[in-house]
């Protein structure tokens, strides 16, 4: 090591004056990671003290303040300062000491061998702080070959430090234009140009949910993936089960389009270039589920060795099939987050749905649309405007602050457009495939991003309201307080909840919204006449060799997603409650389907599991569950069977789970059952030897009780779940249930709505109380007071 050279294997994350915050980092991996397996290209670091020699050799410290100074008395002038003050440093002669130190560091990382193929990372000495990421901010420079090209590569990163967002950023940022210095990354390149790269946190990166490895990946170099030039595939890992070998708890997989690649360029000035990808890289994962899984433990390991979540970059060599970490640095958005304070949004209006994307963030705004095509044409920007355009860069970063809303053609979850937006605490809707071509110059939208992991751009300016949840306030019951869930994507949003966990995990939102297949349509798909039917079918299936897989896949990793938000605590999920008119819309439905008068009390629940009509759907259902359960490794999920009308029929549904592998009592199982008919009631002990536990359903409920057609208008006045007659079978559960020592929850809309009701549920004992997660803190603080002596 010299003033102006130092390995990674002499660098640790105390010395970030001397190599900058990006090689501080990479110095620490490689120190104290390599023994943990952790793989990490090696290189060198060309120091600060190199730049500010160079700067000396050049007498450019007093020019440069000079430039620098008129922006800080115009900043109007920012666009001629930065191209000034850069041109001052390209200009610049490399000073021999400096070019001898280079030169030989280079040869002595090529161990005799020919000139490798590195990358020249910018690393600014102000990077990575919790108050500043600088993320973005500075230049990287790919397959540099060459003492000579290597030397113009540092000159370039030098000069990065002087582009115009960084000027603006390093003012807004309250940072002294001169007092940061910058240092050069030489690494090793990894052949992803010929496999493949991507981004990797270890926090989820729009709810702050810890538990979970986010990691973003498409072909090639990973340019692509950070500058959101692609919709890239997104994998999500569940951390606590991590480390247990037998389960494989990857709870979401998506394959993105990554219509395109950045790879070494053959000729021409660029070292590198774009190359449209083939139909079969499209189509296939960048990762398989070991690689997932290897990355994620890696990840683990880098965050319980920097004590905080970590934003890391990943590459796969296409010539050896290796995997290695390229950068690390701690995450800057979420962790600064207040832990007691949630803000929550709801659109107050409907209107027409223009677009969807990924959503950044889960906030809602509405403005003009202003459409941006280049970088070169920011200055047309609008104040408060909804930036539309193709892509972001860091060179969009002076206007991205200004705009109400950021809507991208392209980019996912960790892109730039989606790392500066959460910073910002902007909404954001990435992805989005043709913002440009639908959205005008100057219309009217609004940006919602507070309905689950899809954003929607809608025409118009709708209403919209904002409230703050206190969670230091919530007090605490002896009651348990749970939650009803349905969408996977907004499972991570509510972890912060003080809850005990789901008392209504429904499954007939994933089948429905994301599976979209009738279950016998993939089951008996040969049999399948429809052929409409069968060319959608073959196109959502199209990733998967065999049809029912696709069924099973998505829907114990959807619950798995919900079980993994509330872990340990229990989520128990309900399994499929469709009508027969609801199973009929699904693809494929209707050659499955009879046609009934009144769906509400006929071929539903129960009754279809052991049916013949019925059971082959069934048993996809038993093992998506069984995986969620025992390959995933969410043993806190527990079943609940809905509408069991018969003592009989509860005996046939068990006894057919248990030959799709889910026997009660084994692996920990436990199988409720909904309390919604009376019967159900009239034989709790019986059921009760069936059973773990009982829900009350008390829409159902009532609707049987009282003989009211729950849908019907004419009727609604009549529906009341506090009648004396719904309220006396509730008592008589809670008491005979509790004899018997199972539990009772409710999960209905009722407690939510009525606090007389909640309290005389406390009163009676109840075991918890489910509800929606917009009401917890409402009905948990109903329920403290209920439970006050009086």
């Amino acid at each position: 090591m010299t003033d102006y050279i130092a390995w990674f294997s002499d660098i640790s994350r105390d010395d970030v004056a001397r190599v900058g915050g990006k090689n501080a980092s990479l110095g620490e991996l490689v120190s104290n990671l390599f023994e943990a397996g952790v793989r990490v290209p090696g290189g060198f670091a060309v120091t600060a003290a190199a730049y500010k020699k160079f700067l000396e050799a050049n007498g450019l410290d007093e020019k440069l303040a000079r430039e620098l100074a008129r922006y800080e008395k115009d900043s109007g002038a920012l666009a001629d300062v930065g191209r000034a003050v850069r041109a001052l440093i390209l200009e610049g002669e490399m000073p021999e000491v400096l070019a001898d130190a280079i030169r030989g560091a280079y040869e002595k990382l090529a161990e005799g061998g020919p000139a490798p193929s590195v990358a020249a990372r910018s690393s600014a000495t102000a990077e990575d702080l919790p108050e500043a990421s600088f993320a973005g901010q500075l230049e990287t420079y790919l397959n540099v070959q060459g003492a000579a090209a290597l030397m113009e590569a540092c000159r370039k990163c030098f000069s990065s430090l002087y582009t115009d967002r960084a000027i603006s950023y390093r003012r807004n940022h309250g940072f002294g234009q001169m007092d940061v210095a910058v240092s050069v990354g030489v690494q090793r390149m990894v052949r992803s140009d010929e496999g493949s790269s991507g981004v990797m946190f270890s926090i989820d990166t729009e709810s702050g949910f810890p538990n979970i490895v986010l990691i973003n990946g498409a072909w090639g170099l990973g340019e692509t993936v950070v500058q959101g030039m692609v919709d890239p595939d997104e994998y999500e890992v569940f951390k606590p089960l991590l480390n247990n070998a037998t389960l494989s708890p990857i709870l979401h997989k998506k394959c993105g389009a990554k219509e395109q690649k950045m790879v070494y360029a053959t000729g021409g000035d660029r070292p590198v270039a774009l190359k449209q990808t083939s139909p079969e890289e499209r189509n296939a994962y960048v990762l398989t589920e070991s690689e997932i899984l290897t990355l994620s433990r890696w990840a683990l390991k880098i965050e319980d060795h920097y004590g905080q979540a970590m934003d890391m970059e990943w590459a796969k060599d296409g010539e050896t099939g290796e995997l290695f970490i390229v950068q690390a640095r701690p995450e800057t958005v979420q962790t600064r987050k207040a832990a007691g304070a949630l803000k929550t949004y709801h659109l107050k209006g409907s209107g027409t749905r223009l677009l969807e994307g990924s959503a950044i963030g889960d906030a809602i705004a509405s403005g003009k649309v202003c459409r941006i095509e280049s970088a070169d044409h920011i200055a047309n920007f609008k104040d408060g405007s909804v930036l539309v355009t193709k892509t972001t860069d860091p060179d969009w970063a002076p206007i991205m602050k200004k705009a109400a809303a950021i809507v991208t053609d392209h980019g996912g979850r960790t892109s730039h457009a989606a790392i500066v937006s959460r910073e910002l605490g902007l909404p954001a809707i990435v992805g989005a495939g043709n913002a440009t071509e639908i959205l005008r110059d100057g219309q009217d939208v609004t940006v919602s991003c507070a309905e689950g992991e899809t954003g929607y751009v809608y025409d118009g300016l709708l209403d919209f309201d904002s409230r703050a949840l206190d969670l230091t306030a919530a007090p605490k019951t002896h009651t348990q307080i749970m939650l009803n869930m349905a969408n996977p994507s907004t499972a991570y949003r509510w972890w912060r909840l003080p809850s005990d966990g789901v008392g209504l995990a429904r499954i007939e939102f994933i089948i429905s919204d994301i599976i979209k297949i009738h279950p016998l349509a993939l089951a008996r798909f040969d049999s399948l006449e429809d052929k409409r039917a069968r060319q959608e079918i073959e196109k959502l299936t199209r990733a998967y060799d065999d049809k029912e897989e696709y069924f099973i896949d998505l829907l114990s990793r959807g619950v798995a997603r919900i079980a993994a938000a509330h872990y340990p605590n229990p989520v128990i999920v309900r399994l499929s409650d469709f009508k027969t008119n609801e199973y009929a819309s699904l693809i494929g439905g209707k050659a499955f389907e009879p046609e009934e008068d009144n769906p509400m009390i006929g071929w539903r629940g129960a009754s279809r599991y052991y049916h013949d009509n019925y059971r082959d759907g069934f048993a996809l259902e038993c093992r998506a569950m069984r995986r969620a359960r025992e390959t995933l490794g969410l043993s806190n999920i527990k079943l609940m069977i809905p509408f069991c009308r018969t003592l009989e029929e509860a005996d046939r549904v068990i006894e057919e789970m248990a030959g799709n592998g889910l026997k009660r009592g084994e692996h920990g199982l436990e199988i409720y059952v909904m309390a919604e008919i009376p019967s159900n009631i009239i034989l709790a002990e019986a059921f009760a030897d069936r059973f773990d536990g009982f829900s009350i359903g008390s829409n159902d409920l009532t609707q049987l009780t009282l003989g009211i057609d729950r849908d019907s208008a004419m009727l609604q006045p009549l529906f009341d779940e506090r009648n004396a007659a719904v309220t006396t079978l509730i008592s008589e559960l809670i008491k005979k249930a509790g004899a018997k020592g199972a539990p009772v929850g409710i999960c209905g809309q009722a407690p939510s709505d009525y606090p007389e009701f909640t309290a005389f549920l406390v009163e009676e004992g109840v075991t918890s109380i489910s509800v929606n997660p917009d009401s917890f803190l409402k009905v948990k603080e109903t329920v403290a007071a209920a439970e006050k002596p009086r």
